[in-house]
């Protein structure tokens, strides 16, 4: 069987929440105790920069969080590579090829990207790094051959114009350099968890998130405000447990799933308090974020440790971009010096 190699990572503009941990984190534990798979897990700080360049601060302070919260839930350096985007030259070198093979077209008509732009309100104001964001993202997958990305279903359209990118490159310089690669997504059930206040999806851009590094009072206040049955005023009346914020979170996280079943049942025909279910909800979630908090504590007392850390992934994932670099230029006959 041949290796398996996943390319996932986030943007750091702030800590990472519950919506991360479900989304993909929980997913990357899983996949780095995977035999015959090697993970690389890519910090996007120059992605990030691309909406954020006039508060560089914000993605350089963020950077750390974000190191902090992958340790914390236990990914482990030894197993997987984690790298900051910024410290690997050949992405944007490779980005500047396949531009080439892009039309501006192309990317107008790229779902997500359309859905971004208009989400970020910048009319006619759009910075051209955040216009070009599938090409560098086709860049990034590409460095290091990466045969499996993980994404959630709105990022379909991301991935198949990075497959595109590779059909294309491949079948103009007729040589199999780069790798298509396959789209993982996660399980239908699963989806993307809803913020604490109902309002689509959980977000650090509308505050609307449990981050995993939470104090105790910060996710009891939280829960306590969660979005329930508007209607359900009273104990004694029938409540409505679809769109019951409380009930999806417990759908995801209390291991008692009959339990929850038999739950919704009482609250349906009434005489069950949203109180009592938050209070659940509050043990099981302390119960959940109190070791990765502890141990993002600890780790957070040695920033130069998590430095250390990150440089030593970034020199192995230069490493690998370097090769598939090399690689690129020579089948394109741009290696004018090689000896």
């Amino acid at each position: 069987m041949s290796k398996k190699i996943i390319l996932t990572g986030d943007r750091p503009t702030g800590k990472l929440h519950l919506g991360h941990y479900v989304g993909s984190l929980e997913n990357r534990l899983k996949l780095q105790e995977e035999e015959d798979t090697e993970m690389f897990i890519m910090i996007a700080d120059q992605q990030a920069l691309t909406d954020n360049a006039d508060n560089p601060q914000k993605i350089i302070e963020s950077v750390t969080e974000v190191a902090l919260d992958y340790l914390a839930i236990g990914i482990d350096p030894n197993k997987t590579t984690i790298f900051l985007q910024s410290q690997i030259p050949q992405l944007p070198e490779l980005m500047m090829y396949y531009m080439n093979l892009v039309s501006v077209s192309r990317l107008q008509r790229n779902p997500t990207v359309k859905q971004e732009l208009k989400s970020k309100n910048f009319g006619e104001s759009i910075p051209t790094g955040f216009f070009t964001y599938p090409i560098s993202q086709a860049a990034d997958i590409t460095a290091f051959g990466a045969t499996h990305v993980p994404v959630g279903e709105d990022q379909k359209p991301m991935i198949e114009q990075t497959r595109e990118i590779v059909r294309d490159f491949n079948r103009i310089y007729n040589k199999e350099v780069l790798v298509e690669p396959e789209i993982v997504l996660p399980p239908k059930k699963q989806g993307r968890l809803v913020g604490i206040d109902g309002n689509g999806k959980m977000s650090k851009s509308l505050n609307n998130g449990i981050y995993l590094s939470d104090s105790p009072k910060e996710i009891q206040d939280k829960i306590m405000k969660m979005y329930t049955d508007p209607n359900h005023i009273r104990i004694e009346d029938p409540g409505q447990v679809e769109g019951n914020v409380v009930f999806t979170y417990l759908d995801i996280f209390d291991p008692n799933k009959e339990e929850v079943e038999s739950l919704k049942e009482h609250y349906r025909r009434g005489g069950l308090g949203d109180v009592k279910l938050k209070r659940r909800l509050n043990d099981i979630m302390q119960d959940m974020l109190r070791p990765i908090r502890e141990r993002r504590e600890e780790l957070a007392k040695d920033k130069e440790a998590i430095y250390k850390m990150l440089e030593e992934g970034s020199k192995k994932a230069e490493k690998v971009a370097a090769k598939t670099l090399a690689e690129v230029k020579e089948a394109m006959g741009i290696n004018y010096f090689k000896k």
